[in-house]
């Protein structure tokens, strides 16, 4: 097998490979034989998206009809993730912003992680029916404590005034992560979640391979990365303000806070814990679709 097969196939590469072979040819005669054969310089494109469940189509139904169902009794709906950890500190963020002319903004040649500051952990609720925002930026680990804690604190600050007499709340959430349909530790806090609202929880799951397909990726994190395109995330005030300036011409708000609890990622849930769920699997693919519903409905917190 010839060795170019395992090599930069570049012009002077191939130019050197002909003549060994005894042609008189230059690095530049082969570029253009490689353009007039339609060959040119191209880079990868992320088309393939791996294994594929059969049930793919099916489960995206399966959502869309439980969400429809969910919104059209005026019950709340929200999809959730965690946004691409952000290194914190004087660092170079993708994309422009307009500065007077030959005074680009100064950042570090190299991205190593400031110890003090770390890293920034956004975890996002988006609302659906509201087209509205919630952003919790960690400062620890992505773990489902933080993720359900922020749907959590969605909940008392926004959900409850917003959806008054709330008898269910449906939750569409990758299949990985920290909001993982395999993460005991998730279930086990939504079932804390659950038990405290006094409310039922069902969990809709994104079969493998179709992150970029749930709502949240493409109604509020894009646009939080435009807004902040081309700013370094010098601080955690710097982000927190960023992604709360974040809106649409369709008229999408976000509000942010900050997060200062110290979550870990070596947290157990014991087999008992588990066995304690109050847990109910859907006929179809119930380990990507199952409700949550309260051990004790006097464990019900009293809103103030």
């Amino acid at each position: 097998m010839s060795p170019l097969r395992w090599t930069c196939k570049g012009t002077r590469r191939l130019a050197k490979e002909l003549r060994t072979m005894g042609h008189a040819i230059s690095h530049t005669s082969v570029g253009e034989l490689l353009s007039a054969q339609k060959f040119s310089l191209q880079g990868n494109r992320k088309t393939l998206e791996g294994g594929q469940s059969p049930d793919r189509d099916a489960q995206f139904h399966y959502i869309n009809e439980s969400v429809a169902r969910a919104q059209a009794e005026k019950q709340p709906v929200i999809s959730v993730d965690t946004k691409k950890k952000e290194l914190v500190g004087d660092f170079k963020n993708n994309g422009k912003e307009w500065r007077p002319k030959g005074l680009p903004e100064e950042v570090r040649v190299h991205d190593f992680i400031i110890p003090e500051l770390g890293r920034a952990v956004p975890y996002g609720v988006y609302d659906i029916a509201a087209n509205a925002g919630w952003v919790s930026v960690g400062m620890s680990a992505d773990t489902a404590e933080f993720a359900v804690g922020t749907i959590r604190r969605w909940w008392h600050e926004i959900g409850r005034v917003r959806y008054s007499g709330t008898k269910y709340l449906t939750i569409t959430a990758d299949g990985g992560g920290s909001n993982g349909s395999r993460v005991r530790l998730w279930k086990r806090e939504l079932q804390r979640l659950s038990n405290e609202l006094g409310i039922e929880i069902t969990v809709h799951h994104l079969p493998p391979g179709t992150s970029k397909w749930n709502k949240i990726e493409h109604r509020l994190f894009s646009f939080i990365t435009m807004n902040w395109r081309g700013k370094p995330l010098v601080s955690y005030a710097v982000i927190i303000a960023l992604i709360g300036a974040t809106t649409t011409d369709t008229g999408l708000t976000v509000k942010c806070e900050q997060d200062e609890a110290i979550y870990h990622k070596d947290t157990k849930v014991t087999d008992a814990e588990m066995d304690a769920i109050n847990i109910t699997r859907a006929e179809f693919h119930g380990e990507w679709n199952y409700t949550i519903k309260p051990n004790n409905r006097s464990d019900r917190a009293v809103d103030p």
